[in-house]
């Protein structure tokens, strides 16, 4: 812990930065494990042809899917459709969608504060020397060296955040298309079976 703390006062804002990452990636992985694809989506699309609302809601509270929660609250209220499932679907990509700015916070001002930690190491060496002159050198390349570590820490902080970072709003797109998708083929299901309803 002491090695750590020679970048600076800096290394305690990258310090904090690295646990709240840390703790923002766990959350997320542990929620993304949670809705896995599975085909829950197809079974309501066919329960919803054969009108057999009671089963689609009790998929929608065991599969816990945002897609499956969707085609649910569009079914309940097939009179508002697009409208309801529309307004599902946000709430769905929101909770989706929770800690990346976050995420891309710290992956974005790390290294600037790992830079900013650098600079200010660097003005101390200099004053060292501007103190002592050119007579002590270890005291100025080891104030370098130190400046550095910040630099280096900022950087691995935004390099271990960047991939979790990118496999979440990969999911989160996969998802939305996944709900587009099926949020489009549920509308052409109940389409049919008013016309044949009305026939």
């Amino acid at each position: 812990m002491q090695e750590l703390f020679k970048g600076g006062w800096i290394m305690l804002p990258l310090l904090i930065c690295s646990i709240v990452a840390v703790g923002v990636i766990i959350e997320r992985f542990l929620f993304f494990r949670r809705i896995k694809t599975t085909d829950a989506a197809e079974q309501v699309l066919v329960l919803a042809e054969q009108g057999r609302i009671a089963e689609v809601r009790d998929i929608s509270n065991k599969a816990a899917l945002p897609v499956v929660r969707v085609l649910a609250a569009g079914i309940v209220c097939p009179g508002s459709l697009s409208q309801v499932m529309e307004a599902a679907s946000i709430l769905e990509l929101a909770a989706m969608r929770r800690g990346m700015p976050v995420l891309d916070t710290i992956v974005t001002l790390s290294p600037l504060l790992g830079l900013l930690g650098t600079i200010v190491g660097m003005i101390n060496s200099f004053q060292i020397m501007a103190v002592s002159g050119m007579g002590h050198p270890h005291a100025v390349t080891g104030g370098v060296a130190e400046a550095l570590i910040a630099t280096a820490t900022g950087i691995t902080i935004a390099v271990i955040a960047l991939i979790p970072y990118n496999y979440f709003i990969a999911r989160i797109e996969r998802e939305t298309e996944l709900i587009e998708y099926y949020a489009s083929q549920l509308e052409i299901v109940l389409g049919k079976s008013a016309k044949e309803q009305s026939t």
